[in-house]
C-alpha cells in the first residue's frame, strides 16, 4: 500500500478535439506547482491525473493546499494504492481509513471498475468492502443516502485505489488556455476578484496599477502587490506594471470641469492600459466594474470609458452586487488585505457631485483642454515592472 493523490478533471472532459491541449497544459502546471514538494510521477489517464510520490517522505497536507488552487481541477483526494485483489482492497480500506472510520457513525461504499478484466462488478466490490468495514468497526452502520463518509474504491489499469471523500478543486480551465489579458488592479475589493474570475477561465494575467504619489503612499502599492500574490496562488506568475498617474490627475483637476473628473480619469487609464496591453500581447482588458456601484460605473459612464479603447473590455463583476463580490474575496483570501486603509488613485480628487449620466461630446470637449498624448507618453515612459511569483 502506498499513498498517492487522485486528481479529477472538470469541464476539460467536454473539450472534444481540443481536450488534449487542455490536459497537457494542466499536467505541466501541476508538475511545476508541486515541484517544490518533492519528486512525483504524474500520469494522466481516463479523466484522472495520478500524483505518485517517488520518495519516502511526502507532506500531502502541503500538496493539497497547492493542488486545491490550480484551475482545471474539479476534485482531488489522497488515496491508498494496492493490488487489484479483493483481499488487498478490503485490508487497505480498513488500514488506510481506519482512523477516520473509527470517528464516524455512518458510511457507504461506492466502487468504480474501469478495468473490466477485474472479476467482480462494482456492486459486488462495494458489498464485500462494506462487509469487511462493518466487521472491523461494529459501531458503524450503513447509510446510502446521507453517510458521514463515503469510502470509494476505484479499480483502474495501474492498480486499485481506496479513498475517503474527495475535496473540491478550483474548477475552471488551466491558466494559459484562454489567452492573455491585462487587468486594471486597484487596492479595492473588486479588481482582485475580477482578476481571479478571468484566470479561472484560463486567462493569463498582466496587472496594471496606477499610483499617484504623494497622494497615494508606498503602502498602497505594496497592498496591491499583496493582493496580486493571493491571486497568483491560483493564476500563476503575474507581471505587475505600475504607472505614475499624478501628473495626469493634477492636469485634469486644473483644466477640466470637476463633475467630469472621474470619467476622464478612467478614459486615461484605458488608453494607457491598452498601449501596455499591446506590448505584452494581450487580447483584452479586464476591470472590476459592477454596473451602478459608483458614479463611474453607470451605463452612460461606461459608454464614455469604452469610447477610447479598441480592445474588448471584460467586466466579470458587471451584474454582481457587493455581497456577492465580498463572498468571493473572502474565499480567495483577498478581502482582509483589500480593506486595509491605504487609498488608491481612484479616491484622489474625487468630485463632490460626479456626473452619473455623462455625454460623450461633453467629455471630449473637456479633454480637449489638456495635452493627452504628452501626458500618456510621459506616464508610459516612467512605468515600473514587478514580477509577482506564484
Amino acid at each position: 500500500m502506498r499513498e498517492v493523490m487522485l486528481i479529477k478533471l472538470g469541464e476539460i472532459v467536454l473539450k472534444g478535439l481540443n481536450r488534449k491541449n487542455f490536459e497537457d497544459k494542466l499536467v505541466r502546471t501541476i508538475k511545476r506547482r508541486i515541484a517544490e514538494h518533492g519528486e512525483f510521477r504524474v500520469i494522466n489517464q481516463q479523466s484522472t491525473i495520478y500524483l505518485i510520490p517517488q520518495g519516502e517522505t511526502v507532506d500531502f497536507a502541503r500538496i493539497e493546499k497547492t493542488v486545491g488552487k490550480i484551475f482545471g481541477i474539479s476534485r482531488y483526494a489522497r488515496a491508498a494504492q494496492c493490488d487489484k485483489d479483493l483481499a488487498a482492497i478490503k485490508g487497505t480500506a480498513v488500514e488506510y481509513l481506519g482512523g477516520v472510520l473509527s470517528k464516524m457513525r455512518t458510511f457507504k461504499v461506492e466502487s468504480k471498475r474501469s478495468d473490466k478484466k477485474f472479476s467482480l462488478k462494482s456492486p459486488e466490490i462495494s458489498a464485500a468492502v462494506g462487509e469487511r468495514i462493518l466487521e472491523a468497526f461494529p459501531h458503524l452502520s450503513v447509510d446510502v443516502h446521507n453517510p458521514e463518509i463515503t469510502v470509494t474504491v476505484e479499480v483502474r489499469d495501474f492498480g486499485a485505489y481506496v479513498r475517503g471523500d474527495s475535496l473540491p478543486g478550483a474548477g475552471g480551465i488551466p491558466v494559459g488556455t484562454g489567452g492573455r489579458a491585462a487587468v486594471l488592479i486597484s487596492g479595492g475589493i473588486d479588481s482582485p476578484v475580477a482578476a481571479w474570475m478571468l484566470a479561472k477561465r484560463g486567462v493569463e494575467l498582466i496587472a496594471i496599477h496606477f499610483a499617484s504619489p504623494p497622494y497615494t503612499s508606498l503602502r498602497a502599492e505594496q497592498k496591491v502587490e499583496l493582493l496580486l500574490r493571493k491571486v497568483a496562488e491560483f493564476a500563476g506568475k503575474i507581471t505587475m506594471i505600475t504607472v505614475p498617474f499624478t501628473e495626469i490627475q493634477e492636469d485634469i483637476k486644473k483644466n477640466c470641469a470637476e463633475d467630469f473628473f472621474t470619467v476622464i480619469m478612467r478614459r486615461f487609464m484605458m488608453r494607457i492600459s491598452e498601449i501596455i496591453a499591446k506590448r505584452y500581447r494581450c487580447k483584452a482588458l479586464i476591470t472590476g466594474e459592477s454596473l451602478g456601484q459608483v458614479a463611474s460605473q453607470t451605463m452612460d459612464a461606461i459608454i464614455c470609458t469604452n469610447d477610447v479603447a479598441k480592445m474588448p473590455i471584460f467586466r466579470p463583476l458587471i451584474g454582481m452586487d457587493k455581497d456577492e463580490i465580498v463572498e468571493i474575496a473572502r474565499k480567495i483570501e483577498t478581502f482582509e488585505t483589500s480593506i486595509l486603509p491605504y487609498e488608491d488613485c481612484c479616491t484622489v480628487f474625487t468630485p463632490k457631485h460626479p456626473r452619473t449620466k455623462p455625454v460623450l461630446s461633453d467629455i471630449q470637449r473637456e479633454e480637449s483642454k489638456i495635452n493627452c498624448e504628452n501626458l500618456i507618453r510621459s506616464a508610459i515612459e516612467a512605468i515600473k515592472i514587478t514580477e509577482i511569483l506564484e
